[in-house]
């Protein structure tokens, strides 16, 4: 697990960073290391960050962070930790998973954050080992790669693989792993130095309750949102819905008119075309693969549906994936 513990040598970790990474998941993962260090008052951990030709690498929130070197320079590693962010499926570069499987083969551990789960699935580094990745990316993932142990867990630690769902997940991660082989001790005073009041398991839900993610407390309507939700692929009837939790087809209609100013048939179709965009946008699966996914039965009713509601067919959606407004270098400076 995570290689070499180290209790008897610095344990060495190397960062890889990918364009558009997740700079809050990057963070939470490097941070526990430096604080260990310095509670402890010894060197428990070293780290250096890598990129693919050893140049600065910008993040999803356009601040580029410099590198101590490139891909080849990488050496000596007991453990290896893969950054992602947005448009992962842009950035699996056959450099990048061929020393992955190097790295692999000679020990290393390897881990991935937020969505570089997609990366080490694509290297075959994560085949017969669970896994999990950042909640929107869940469905892409188990998409392009149907037989893997994909979970929504906010951490999976299995053997010598690790992953997480990114943002603060990588921190709980972080300090788990401490904890394991560092003591509980050192694990609790980083977390305390951080303000992170207690350090969460890896099997604690990725997303907030649903009721505070949509602003209701209805039993029944929160009961058929989830459902919803949990039926993306297969939508079912709102006759099937009103069944499930015991209400009349009418009532739950009177139920979203009055808590979600939206019909129920409206507001599943509108969650069915949120997943497809960000299929869309996020993964590179053919149009009919994400219309099935989303629950349309046709190529065709499914780009009717989503001009309609986008005001752009889905291949305009997908040509558009990467057009992003280029920040200000001012607000770009290089982090050491």
């Amino acid at each position: 697990m995570f290689g070499s513990d180290g209790n008897s040598e610095t344990h060495r970790f190397g960062f890889f960073l990918v364009p558009d990474f997740s700079m809050i998941a990057f963070t939470s993962a490097v941070e526990p290391l430096r604080l260990a260090n310095r509670v402890a008052e010894v060197t428990l951990y070293s780290g250096a960050i890598y990129s693919l030709d050893g140049q600065a690498v910008t993040a999803s929130n356009g601040i580029s962070i410099n590198v101590d070197g490139d891909l080849t320079e990488a050496q000596n590693l007991h453990t290896a930790i893969v950054c992602a962010g947005l448009d992962v499926h842009l950035h699996c570069d056959q450099k990048l998973i061929n020393r992955l499987r190097h790295m692999a083969s000679h020990g290393t551990a390897i881990g991935g954050i937020c969505t570089a789960t997609h990366i080490l699935a694509k290297a075959g580094l994560l085949d017969d080992y669970s896994c999990t990745i950042h909640w929107e990316n869940l469905s892409a993932l188990k998409e392009e790669y149907p037989d893997l142990d994909v979970t929504s867990e906010l951490y999976e630690i299995d053997r010598n693989r690790f992953t997480c769902a990114g943002g603060t997940a990588a921190l709980d991660m972080m300090l788990n792993w401490i904890s394991i082989f560092r003591g509980s001790k050192i694990a609790a005073d980083v977390a305390d130095e951080m303000l992170h009041h207690r350090i969460r398991d890896g099997n604690e839900a990725q997303r907030m309750e649903l009721r505070s993610r949509i602003g209701v407390a209805h039993p029944k309507l929160l009961a058929v949102v989830a459902l919803m939700e949990d039926n993306l692929e297969e939508p079912l009837s709102c006759a099937r819905l009103a069944q499930r939790v015991g209400l009349s087809t009418r009532q739950l209609e009177r139920l979203f008119r009055k808590y979600m100013n939206n019909a129920p048939t409206r507001y599943y179709l509108e969650l069915r075309l949120k997943r497809a965009r960000f299929l869309l946008r996020q993964t590179s699966l053919p149009v009919l693969s994400i219309a099935l996914a989303a629950g349309f039965v046709s190529a065709s009713h499914f780009s009717k549906c989503y001009r309609e509601y986008y005001k752009r067919t889905p291949s305009e959606e997908r040509n558009e994936v990467g057009a992003r407004p280029i920040i200000p270098e001012v607000l770009s400076p290089d982090v050491s």
